[in-house]
């Protein structure tokens, strides 16, 4: 069960129950490694940056989202208070609610964006796998990538058995709220052929009553590589279960708990289960000594499971009851996604000028079909089936129109084909004869969609560069937008038919590296048209009127000497509505301000480090909240520390996250009624004051010790 569907039915039920780490610098025509990456292989003048195993290593966090959250325009949410970001939703360049659809996450260079609002599971990647993190903001990706790099593009590279960082280890970890980890990986190399797996195991109960957590991930690759030729074969597989703790009133209601009690649930009994595997496979061979062939293809099969129950009573007095719970709603999805990415990789030389030029095609192929009765085994009353093909031609050229001057141009064009059914039972529908047939149209639809990308570089010097872009870029719905919230309670009809969001946008910046000192900042403004968006007063997804988000960014990294380094960020975004009935409102869930700090200091070399890590966003709009008038979730900052050695092949760390012992939640949702504006059901009443917020936990402790061998 995804995080869009939790959100989506517990938002629901509120309207109806009332690091810049090194650097940064730009080089001319980099080489890359095809196997595994697109990334800076032409996108000049995009603002990027890179986290390494090291860093990751060293960071107190010990959660993909909470690392990520240490780079500059990063904004998290976290949905549960799982330590390992189960559910969690990584935002950047502001799109709050639906932060997952508008960040395009790759693996290994490849799209691991799933077709629902789950998108992607950063507890799926076990972090002693991760060789870099490459993030590239703005749109620009979508020329090289696909549809969904509105904000940008995260891409997790792995080790492979022949990776510097790919060593024989096993760790384990313990900590708060009985949380257990255990990792452990494994390489070989012999001539050309390298293998490289890496596992872990997780255990938690959670801060919450109802949100244990339970995580098995592995992977695992072989890799041929000559200097002519190389290939690679990877298999991963994830397997999950969360418990589902929804999210609490901040008012006494027909629940018995409220935010005055954090840790409580009051959905003790719902729960999500995942399992899922991913093949892929592909090869580079040289062609040419100025041409290289890089063909990819790989499956991916995922499987859900949610099950939400209704703890009211059916017959008076009708108050809420654990031990008479039933089964409201169960949710049964199956999805596979295959695909194939040829593309060449080509030096060439134009009026004399060096060039690089990428340009290829990628077919992906999307099967989804979810089932929806009211529980396990029984007939669905909405079985919802979806597939989507997606058909890109891409192209991006890089010039050296000087040695110290960069441009790249690029465009794709995508044939985008959708074909949707709802087939509906009344006979098994409780709802059935209160309104309307609620079973969606069906809907077949083939369209063209464009990107582009114009980007610049100029180095006046060693030290100062300057750079520039402009881009236009597109995003599909996905299938869990084309549903709404599903199930059996609907009220409102959803419709497949969701418009494709288009985004233009332009950014320029500087890049200074002065000795040990480096910064990157920049400014941008993107404007969306058809912005796709979930509205829990009634249900369904909807286009919103357009758009806009306005924002500075600025990260530093200072190493005092051998043993020291400084690192911070700061953010600022203004996401507004532009035209419509919420013109100049912000949009839910984007704080203005956000930033991070940091310290590392190996205060006896490799057998003691300290990390001092903090972060902090500004006020935000709860989800819902399009009029702008509910009260905002309350700005927030957070401090984890972390103490850390080697000794020989050992190793160990002991963590206080969260170290000042907030409490606090950084997504809520608004009531219905008033709160949803234009879009709210006549006659519902105004319910000013009325939020769910999903609390988190306080301090908590993390210890791991472990071994190379």
């Amino acid at each position: 069960m995804g995080r869009g569907h939790t959100a989506k039915l517990f938002g629901a039920a509120v309207a109806l129950t009332a690091s810049i780490s090194g650097s940064q610098g730009q080089i001319a025509l980099p080489p890359v490694d095809v196997n595994w990456t697109r990334l800076n292989s032409g996108m000049v003048g995009t603002s990027t940056s890179i986290i390494t195993s090291q860093d990751i290593e060293s960071s107190p966090a010990q959660n993909l989202p909470d690392i990520l959250s240490q780079q500059v325009g990063v904004q998290v949410q976290h949905l549960l208070s799982s330590t390992n970001g189960s559910r969690d939703a990584v935002d950047l360049r502001g799109f709050g609610a639906f932060a997952q659809s508008n960040v395009l996450m790759l693996v290994n260079g490849r799209r691991f964006q799933d077709f629902d609002l789950q998108g992607f599971d950063f507890s799926a990647i076990p972090l002693n796998s991760i060789e870099r993190i490459e993030i590239t903001r703005g749109n620009s990706g979508t020329v090289l990538y696909g549809d969904g790099a509105i904000g940008g593009v995260i891409n997790i590279v792995l080790k492979k058995g022949s990776s510097p960082g790919a060593t024989n280890r096993v760790e384990a970890f313990g900590g708060s709220f009985q949380y257990w980890e255990g990792r452990a990986s494994a390489a070989a190399t012999s001539g050309p052929w390298s293998v490289g797996a890496f596992g872990n195991a997780i255990s938690s109960e959670g801060y919450r009553v109802n949100s244990a957590l339970r995580q098995r991930n592995i992977n695992a690759t072989l890799s041929y590589y000559t200097p002519n030729l190389g290939a690679y074969f990877t298999v991963a597989g994830d397997r999950q279960f969360q418990g589902l703790p929804a999210g609490l009133l901040n008012l006494p209601s027909a629940l018995p708990f409220t935010l005055e009690t954090p840790w409580q649930s009051n959905t003790p009994l719902d729960w999500g289960k995942k399992q899922a595997i991913n093949f892929a496979t592909g090869f580079n061979a040289t062609v040419s000594p100025s041409v290289e062939l890089i063909v990819d293809g790989s499956v991916r099969r995922k499987f859900q499971q949610a099950q939400f129950f209704n703890y009211f009573d059916s017959a008076p007095p009708f108050g809420y009851t654990v031990a008479s719970a039933t089964s409201m709603n169960y949710v049964n999805t199956a999805m596979t996604t295959s695909s194939v990415t040829p593309r060449l990789d080509v030096s060439h030389q134009l009026f004399g000028l060096p060039n690089r030029l990428l340009t290829g095609i990628d077919f992906y192929n999307t099967q989804y079909n979810s089932d929806r009765p009211i529980g396990p085994g029984l007939v669905p009353v909405h079985k919802y089936d979806i597939q989507q093909r997606t058909l890109g031609f891409y192209a991006m050229n890089t010039t050296a129109i000087r040695p110290d001057t960069d441009i790249s141009i690029g465009g794709r064009i995508q044939k985008n084909s959708v074909d949707a059914h709802d087939t509906y039972s009344a006979v098994n529908d409780p709802l059935a004869g209160l309104g309307n047939n609620p079973e969606i149209p069906p809907f077949d639809q083939s369209e063209w969609q464009w990107a582009a990308h114009l980007g610049l570089e100029h180095r006046f010097s060693n030290t100062f560069a300057v750079f520039a872009r402009a881009a236009r870029a597109f995003r599909l719905a996905n299938a869990d937008e084309r549903v709404g919230a599903g199930g059996p309670l609907i009220f409102v009809v959803p419709t497949f038919d969701l418009q494709t969001q288009t985004s233009w946008d332009v950014e320029g910046g500087v890049r200074v590296d002065v000795g040990q000192f480096h910064l990157q900042s920049s400014v941008y403004l993107m404007r969306l048209k058809n912005e796709i968006h979930f509205l829990p007063a009634i249900g369904v997804d909807t286009n919103l009127d357009p758009t806009q988000r306005v924002g500075w960014e600025t990260a530093a990294f200072y190493q005092i000497n051998n043993s020291a380094r400084l690192r911070g960020g700061v953010t600022y975004i203004d996401a507004t509505f532009r035209e419509g009935a919420f013109a100049g409102n912000e949009v839910p869930l984007v704080s203005r301000w956000s930033g991070y700090a940091g310290v590392t200091w190996e205060i006896v070399p490799k057998w003691l480090t300290l990390d001092v890590t903090s972060r902090l966003y500004g006020p935000r709009r709860m989800d819902n909240d399009q009029a702008n008038v509910q009260p905002l979730i309350p700005a927030q900052a957070t401090a984890d520390v972390k103490l850390s050695g080697k000794y020989d092949r050992f190793f160990w760390s002991a963590a206080a996250l969260n170290v000042f012992d907030k409490h606090y939640y950084d997504y809520a949702i608004a009531s219905g009624g008033i709160a949803a504006g234009v879009f709210a059901p006549s006659g519902v009443p105004p319910t000013i004051g009325l939020f769910s917020a999903f609390p988190l936990a306080g301090r908590t402790f993390l210890l791991q010790a472990g071994a190379t061998f």
